[in-house]
């Protein structure tokens, strides 16, 4: 099951930082959204080992990190109108995805 939290509503050039914290181990974690009439997007990803990816419109903005367990948060700074979306996170395990439940972002401008 996976819990994913932090959303909430904030103006242009603030921050946020959501959290997703399974209740086991995983393999990659990432983070997707979903805006109003668009298709899901990956934002960020983290593998068990480390190694990160972001998509082009997030580098130098957002970063996925690791805490205590298995939490893994985004850092969201600089937040732009364009950033407003549903985040969800993702774990694959054994080669199997799982969707946690998405929280709403709202940058206003």
């Amino acid at each position: 099951q996976l819990q994913a939290s932090g959303g909430g509503l904030v103006q242009a050039g603030g921050s946020l930082k959501l959290s997703c914290a399974p209740s086991a181990s995983f393999n990659v974690m990432a983070w997707h959204r979903q805006a109003p009439g668009k298709s899901r997007e990956l934002v960020a990803g983290i593998s068990a080992a480390g190694p990160t990816n972001y998509a082009d419109s997030v580098k130098g903005r957002f970063s996925i990190s690791r805490g205590n367990a298995n939490t893994v948060y985004l850092q969201m700074n600089n937040l732009k109108p364009e950033d407003t979306a549903v985040y969800y996170c993702k774990i694959v395990r054994g080669g199997v995805a799982y969707w946690g439940r998405g929280t709403l972002v709202t940058v206003s401008s």
